[in-house]
């Protein structure tokens, strides 16, 4: 499920951005799907009484601007909800408050990815080991599908009847994925043949304290690809509050002034500024209760 409001969201170039990296994981074979990394939409899903207040933040926060809000059924069984779609220089989020209860599986969809042709997309998904939990169907302004990878990692599919037109990104988010080490290497396969990415890196050691267990060490993958970037977490599932809970992970230039707005605009810092590896990061959360990462990198 995704904001519908995007068409009416007066904007902008249409842009894509490349993977970054060596490539270190075998070509996919399957068709190139993606769209670019500004159209995969982070869904946030709040009480309706917090919704403004959330976009409020989150434009404070980051910067950008909205589409117009509106009241939608976006689901293939009768529902009610608001839906806003926030553009910002670091990602992209569709907010939904619904005003009925939430049909099922819709909630636990992490990530809406714009494709290019959705029955082609889900046939890869298929292809590729993921599992299709919502089968195709149509809303106001296109066609949907969520898909299933290894691990139980649920992730929307979508696409517009007429293109969408979003801004180039200044910095490309981190889907933060948390999977264990029983699933890890299949969802990594699964979500690298359906993106046609690659691993950028595969860190056995990265350090515990991204985790919150400082001392310890885990498994850390990270993947590019067209569809964006994804931070694959693989643990135990020993973790502390809030880790595990954040869905994306927001680049800034300064972390310091980014937290002090965040801060200003009704956020809280959950997990106070660290350095490990090539960032410096916190864990914020934004009021009607999403937790982000949001980080800065480390220049050598």
């Amino acid at each position: 499920m995704r904001t519908i409001t995007a068409l009416i969201f007066a904007t902008t170039l249409l842009a894509s951005a490349a993977p970054a990296g060596a490539q270190t994981s075998p070509a996919s074979s399957s068709p190139a799907v993606a769209v670019g990394p500004q159209y995969a939409t982070t869904h946030v899903y709040v009480a309706p009484e917090d919704f403004d207040r959330f976009v409020t933040s989150f434009v404070a926060t980051f910067g950008g601007g909205t589409s117009k809000q509106g009241v939608f059924t976006v689901t293939p069984t009768p529902s009610s909800t608001m839906s806003q779609l926030v553009l910002t220089p670091v990602g992209t989020v569709s907010v939904f408050g619904f005003k009925t209860p939430i049909p099922y599986p819709f909630g636990s969809e992490r990530t809406g990815y714009l494709v290019t042709d959705l029955d082609a997309a889900v046939r890869a998904a298929r292809a590729s080991g993921a599992d299709v939990i919502v089968s195709p169907f149509t809303d106001p302004v296109g066609r949907d599908a969520i898909v299933q990878f290894p691990g139980g990692v649920n992730m929307q599919l979508y696409w517009h009847t007429t293109p969408p037109n979003y801004v180039k990104l200044q910095t490309i988010p981190e889907n933060r994925v948390y999977v264990s080490p029983d699933r890890a290497d299949a969802f990594i396969r699964s979500f690298v043949a359906l993106s046609s990415g690659t691993v950028t890196r595969d860190d056995p050691k990265a350090p515990g304290v991204e985790i919150g267990r400082p001392g310890d060490t885990y498994r850390r993958v990270r993947i590019a690809s067209t569809f964006g970037n994804v931070a694959v977490l693989v643990t135990d599932g020993h973790l502390p509050y809030p880790y595990g809970r954040e869905q994306t992970g927001y680049e800034t230039p300064d972390l310091d002034a980014t937290l002090a707005k965040a801060k200003s605009a009704g956020a809280r810092v959950l997990v106070e500024p660290y350095s490990a590896a090539d960032r410096r990061a916190a864990l914020v959360q934004f009021p009607g209760g999403y937790i982000a990462e949001i980080h800065a990198t480390l220049r050598n």
